[in-house]
């Protein structure tokens, strides 16, 4: 009996497996061969082997790639934290006995229903060709290399006129930035939502007994027992942020493979973000570790 249940267990994962090799390992492994290698004829992918030469090409040559990788990194490093809090934030209103909450949380969560492929290039100003918007980008201002940020709102031309070119450029820098960072809320602020919601209320009638305030609550209760959703939103938000649609190191990366058709180099360049993305993910993990709380745990 254990043995047929057994089988049958393999029997219905065994679609999802096949799909898993077929589209995930194979991809991957494939990715990491073709790295290491030129492509000489892209129809029949006839390879010449070239080591780490696309490896050091893109710390050593190339130079757009770390300066698109650069502000990559300082793109989403800004805005996770803003996502995060923004998300707690609204999270904590939304948990409250208020009217209409239901209304907002559906507000909050449909940008992830229509935020995606053609209708959020059309809501960042990316139009039908990212790759070409994100490449224009090293050609900002006098042609020095600056790299400005995509998408979202900015200060309309006519309050732009009487301002300062850089303070007008810098607070539209802020709102594109903002624009984005609110509009991938809806999953952390359901994620917290669901947190908030499984902790018991006993906790908090037994502290107010005790005499705490809703502040002590928060930073005793609340915040520590929300630890473990925080660092999912964390390790979701960072790999969301990575792999943005208007994420300039995507951007080129796709660039690089399907408009260059430099397939070998473009693998080279995944597995460099996709390694830099994992060790970030793991330090997260690592540093957090003895942070988080469990319960019954001690």
């Amino acid at each position: 009996m254990e043995t047929r249940k057994m089988w049958s267990g393999y029997l219905f994962i065994s679609p999802w497996f096949v799909g898993f090799l077929a589209f995930l390992v194979y991809p991957l492994a494939m990715s990491l061969y073709m790295s290491f290698q030129s492509i000489n004829n892209v129809s029949e992918l006839r390879m010449t082997f070239v080591g780490w030469d696309n490896y050091t090409r893109a710390f050593l040559k190339d130079t757009q790639f770390v300066p698109f990788f650069v502000h990559a990194i300082r793109t989403s490093l800004i805005e996770i934290p803003l996502i995060l809090s923004f998300s707690f934030f609204i999270a904590s209103m939304l948990n409250q006995d208020v009217r209409g909450k239901l209304f907002f949380r559906g507000a909050f969560f449909l940008p992830v229903l229509i935020g995606s492929g053609f209708v959020m290039q059309q809501l960042l100003g990316l139009q039908a060709d990212p790759m070409q918007a994100a490449m224009t980008q090293l050609a900002g201002g006098d042609g020095g290399g600056q790299i400005q940020a995509v998408g979202g709102l900015a200060i309309p031309d006519a309050v732009a006129a009487y301002l300062p070119p850089e303070l007008a450029e810098a607070l539209s820098d802020v709102l594109r930035t903002l624009t984005v960072a609110f509009w991938k809320t809806g999953i952390p602020i359901l994620l917290f939502v669901a947190g908030l919601q499984g902790i018991s209320d006993s906790l908090y009638e037994s502290a107010k007994c005790d005499g705490a305030t809703p502040w002590e609550m928060f930073w005793k209760i609340t915040f520590p027992l929300m630890t473990p959703i925080l660092l999912l939103n964390a390790i979701f938000t960072l790999v969301d942020s990575f792999t943005d649609l208007r994420n300039v190191m995507m951007i080129y990366i796709k660039y690089t493979a399907f408009s260059k058709i430099e397939l070998g180099y473009a693998s080279a360049l995944g597995w460099i973000y996709f390694l830099f993305v994992f060790v970030l993910v793991v330090l997260v993990i690592a540093f957090t570790r003895k942070k988080v709380v469990y319960i019954g745990e001690r």
